[in-house]
């Protein structure tokens, strides 16, 4: 059957994490949003068919220093993180599955497609008009009319179909001037990778490798760490990310034999562990689950108004038009994967600072209406071997979904947008609105009353509240030292519960109450499947510095009036929005307790009418 979606704001093909920040972003902000998603299951390589664990800036919490440097993501991808903590005490991918998908279809300005794929584009000039989308699920084609497009498929479908410019490969050290960067280009990529999971029995599970399965040797794992260990503790219950193969290739076109031998690599590794008599550990030990989908790390990278370098990710220049940021290492993999046995299986290159990301790089060179966002924006090889991490790619995918915005409140395509320096300063005040971060910037929400109040505290300094900032990343290894902004960036009480109090001099007419609770972002937080990253989180349980229990009152003639009371709270980024506007001179928050620290800890205040 054929179907004629009416005319929506924003389509957006790819519902990886990327992609679901993109669409939460946009349809949360007013916009009528299109997410179409070739698979089952939302999440991308972080779904239950792959089961990577998700890691950003923060550099699996290297970078970390409280109340100086933290580098984890701020926005939708904190909050996606921690509601999964909150309920996924048992680390469930599919119950990842289950917050994405919760997310998205509770969210009334998002129709969501899933088991849909963009297969066809008409264009008009440099304009995309439409998208043919199939379902083969249901026999059903989809013709989507959209104002902006939006391509967060990894793989560019969306985009190559349009005709967008892309490469793929590695450059040449000439064309950009990386020292890190192969003396001749070639079209040599990341290849793809098989996870797995086992579980310890109570007594042996033998194991028998199927006829194709490869015969893997102690030299094809002389560097492959994991395997070094008698013990094996990396790897034995999650699998091993270095079960790489396929970069030689087209990733694309060739994913099907990509997946075939890496299932013979990955059967091969777990009989060298089950049978080769050197790891005894494992003797009672049985696989339960395998990927049959390859958990791909390039393919094309579009080319857009900007093409980020390595020299951007290292030396970290400012760009007047940043939406997001990164912090991972430049993480190059040899793309022969297992087949170069003589060569380690990454080689990662310290980020000495934050980097930002320009709206440039997301936006087409040669299409106005289309963007994009993920492993696929305009960097090189090398640049996209740092920015090419889920949480990196999440961060984009919301500031992707805040530019779609303004975008279109203003009428401007993206290829116009780039050029409005006020457009791109709305675009930056959004973000920081929705709990994104953005190296330099600060909040000049004019809407923002809080910015107009006086604000004290009896139970410890409140002033920096209202710094404009909601974090600290002037320590090691965060911004550099002229963009950092030193500060704590916060309200912290000295006991509970805890005052903070805004007056006006005049009355003011209100109905939002917006609050950014501390929820440490200097820790690593990440659902995992390995135990050995999972035993450096709080997971399963809401992070200790949030606050639980608090209330917002205003007052009035006969003293304080609550207006909202909050019991149980785990989220960083609350937006209370009341039945009615009401008057006050004064507002006060309340807290009455935390998630297991001495004090409260408040990042921000907003209110607006």
């Amino acid at each position: 059957m054929k179907f004629h979606i009416p005319l929506c704001d924003v389509l957006v093909a790819g519902g990886g994490l990327s992609g679901v920040c993109c669409a939460l972003e946009a349809a949360r902000n007013g916009c009528r949003v299109v997410l179409c998603q070739n698979r089952a299951v939302l999440g991308g390589n972080a779904s239950s068919e792959i089961r990577m664990h998700v890691v950003g800036a923060d550099a699996h919490g290297s970078r970390g220093i409280e109340l100086a440097t933290e580098a984890r993501e701020g926005g939708l991808i904190e909050e996606i993180r921690l509601r999964n903590s909150a309920i996924n005490a048992q680390r469930s991918t599919s119950m990842l599955d289950l917050t994405l998908y919760d997310l998205c279809r509770s969210e009334p300005n998002l129709q969501l497609l899933l088991n849909t794929e963009v297969v066809e584009v008409a264009t008009s000039g440099n304009m995309i008009e439409t998208v043919t989308a199939v379902r083969q699920s249901t026999e059903d084609t989809f013709t989507i009319r959209a104002k902006i497009f939006v391509d967060c498929t990894g793989d560019g479908r969306l985009g190559a179909e349009a005709g967008a410019l892309f490469r793929m490969g590695r450059e040449g050290r000439e064309e950009f001037g990386e020292p890190l960067a192969q003396p001749q280009p070639d079209e040599m990529k990341l290849g793809s990778s098989l996870l797995y999971q086992a579980r310890e029995h109570d007594r042996p599970m033998p194991f028998t490798a199927p006829k194709w399965a490869r015969k893997i040797t102690e030299e094809d794992m002389k560097l492959r760490f994991g395997l070094k260990d008698p013990h094996c503790e990396l790897g034995l219950e999650y699998g091993f990310w270095w079960l790489e193969w396929g970069g030689h290739l087209d990733t694309i076109r060739d994913n099907e034999a990509i997946r075939d031998e890496l299932m013979s690599i990955l059967m091969g590794v777990w009989d060298y562990i089950k049978n080769s008599g050197l790891y005894p550990a494992s003797a009672n030990w049985a696989m339960e689950w395998c990927g049959f989908l390859p958990g791909k790390r390039e393919s094309r990278r579009f080319i857009g108004e900007y093409i980020l370098t390595m020299q951007d990710i290292m030396e970290a220049p400012a760009f007047d038009d940043a939406i997001a940021y990164g912090g991972w290492w430049i993480d190059t993999h040899p793309p022969m994967g297992v087949d170069a046995p003589q060569e380690p299986p990454c080689r990662q290159h310290h980020v000495p600072f934050l980097y930002e990301i320009p709206l440039r790089s997301c936006v087409s060179k040669n299409i106005d209406n289309l963007m994009f966002a993920g492993r696929n924006i305009s960097a090189t090889h090398l640049a996209f071997a740092s920015t090419r991490v889920m949480a990196t790619c999440a961060a984009i995918g919301q500031g992707v979904g805040a530019s779609a915005v303004v975008a279109l409140q203003r009428g401007l395509t993206p290829r116009a947008l780039i050029a409005d320096r006020e457009a791109v300063k709305a675009i930056q005040q959004l973000l920081l609105k929705d709990d994104a971060f953005l190296i330099g910037v600060k909040n000049e929400d004019v809407a923002d009353l809080a910015q107009k109040a006086k604000v004290s505290s009896r139970n410890g300094d409140a002033e920096a509240v209202l710094s404009g900032q909601t974090r600290s990343v002037h320590g090691e290894k965060g911004a550099r030292e002229e963009r950092a902004n030193p500060g704590v960036h916060r309200w912290i009480s000295d006991s509970l519960p805890a005052e903070l109090l805004l007056e006006w001099e005049t009355p003011q007419t209100f109905q939002e109450i917006r609050l950014i609770f501390d929820t440490g972002l200097h820790r690593e937080l990440t659902l995992s499947l390995c135990d050995a990253v999972a035993r450096r989180l709080h997971w399963g349980i809401p992070q200790p510095e949030s606050v639980k229990d608090y209330r917002v009152e205003i007052r009035t003639a006969t003293g304080w009036s609550p207006v909202i009371q909050e019991k149980n709270n785990f989220l960083r980024h609350r937006i209370h929005r009341l039945d009615e506007a009401v008057t006050a001179g004064a507002l006060r928050l309340v807290c009455e307790s935390t998630n297991g620290a001495e004090t409260a800890r408040v990042c921000e205040m907003r209110v607006y009418l």
